[in-house]
């Protein structure tokens, strides 16, 4: 059972810190500068199947079934950049053009959280801004994209970098000496020693390798 004393809860991540770096062959390698002010339609679904048992009316079988992914929907104030249009409009032309985007989850100090890949993007709608002369409202355009695949990346972590080290003997005729690293780049040593005839010998490593030996001689 966990020890409830002992465990960490992580804070959530924020909604508000994002970019969606959309790569579009023709048209932009950054589109839009990846600056959008909504985003939603990460999702993806398995179809279960169920089937039933003969003679078994009190249970039924769930099987996974194909996996279906959702549409992703992009809003961002409309500026002199039309790369949204463009892209529509290339696709209108060329059927089989097809973009890579990632969506970047980050912290409040612009750190990478999470990164969601989407592969062979096609737009399916582009939407020009609704206009009101009595709101004064900011122009908002929207597209929506359908996607084939999407995978998550976590941030990869670095190495961990402190080495520690020790050794003691003590005498009459026992000896004993141990060991410890933690990956990644400081170490710290120490020895001492005094005669005897037992040996004890221990060596522990933490970190991406672990090792422990015991020799009482």
């Amino acid at each position: 059972m966990a020890n409830s004393a002992n465990e960490r809860v992580a804070s959530p991540f924020t909604n508000f810190n994002f970019s969606v770096e959309i790569s579009v062959p023709g048209v932009s390698q950054a589109l839009c500068s990846a600056a959008f002010a909504e985003c939603d339609g990460l999702e993806m679904s398995i179809e279960v199947k169920t089937i039933r048992e003969g003679g078994n009316n009190g249970a039924q079988i769930r099987l996974a079934g194909p996996v279906t992914y959702g549409q992703l929907t992009l809003k961002r104030g409309m500026t002199s950049s039309f790369e949204l249009w463009d892209w529509f409009e290339k696709t209108m032309s060329d059927a089989r053009l097809r973009a890579d985007a990632e969506v970047v989850l980050l912290s409040e100090d612009k750190k990478e959280r999470a990164r969601f890949i989407l592969s062979r993007c096609v737009p399916v709608k582009v939407r020009a801004p609704s206009l009101n002369a009595k709101d004064g409202a900011v122009a908002i355009e929207e597209l929506q994209l359908a996607y084939e695949s999407m995978k998550v990346k976590r941030p990869g972590g670095a190495g961990g970098g402190i080495g520690i080290s020790a050794g003691v003997s003590v005498g009459v005729g026992a000896s004993f000496s141990a060991s410890a690293s933690i990956s990644a780049g400081a170490s710290f040593e120490a020895g001492a020693s005094v005669e005897a005839g037992a040996s004890f010998n221990a060596d522990a490593s933490l970190g991406a390798d672990s090792s422990a030996n015991f020799s009482i001689g």
